[in-house]
């Protein structure tokens, strides 16, 4: 399981990866053991990052940003997001004011899944919620 979760290619571990290799309690106590030796990170239900020990605090911390672990996991699960409406604005130079917190546009599509990591949440805006 360790050689198959490192040979991956990307960041993103989803449980659902393994569920030919045992029942989701099983994989899911493994998942469990990793994130307590360090290996993983865990984002969400279900989801994991791979991890690195930081040079600062001694704990482990993903690889990459949350921004492209946010971005990769949507893709992973087949879900079409873009950059949110305060991103767009200060990439085309509308505003210039630096968006804080990621947000995800997700077209006609509601999402409900959660990805944390420490004190920093991915938010979700669609079609639904978007101001004009």
């Amino acid at each position: 399981m360790i050689r198959s979760v490192t040979m991956r290619r990307g960041e993103i571990v989803l449980r659902s990866d393994f569920e030919q290799m045992g029942s989701q309690s099983q994989i899911s106590r493994i998942f469990s053991d990793f994130v307590k030796e360090g290996r993983l990170v865990r984002l969400g239900h279900g989801v994991f990052a791979k991890a690195r020990i930081s040079s600062l605090t001694g704990k482990p911390v993903p690889r990459e940003p949350l921004e492209v672990l946010a971005e990769e996991t949507l893709r992973r699960l087949h879900i079409d997001a873009q950059p949110g409406q305060a991103q767009r604005d200060y990439a085309s130079g509308k505003s210039t004011q630096v968006p804080v917190q990621s947000t995800f546009n997700t077209g006609c599509r509601r999402i409900s899944r959660k990805l944390i990591l420490g004190n920093r949440t991915i938010r979700y805006e669609n079609n639904y919620s978007a101001r004009s």
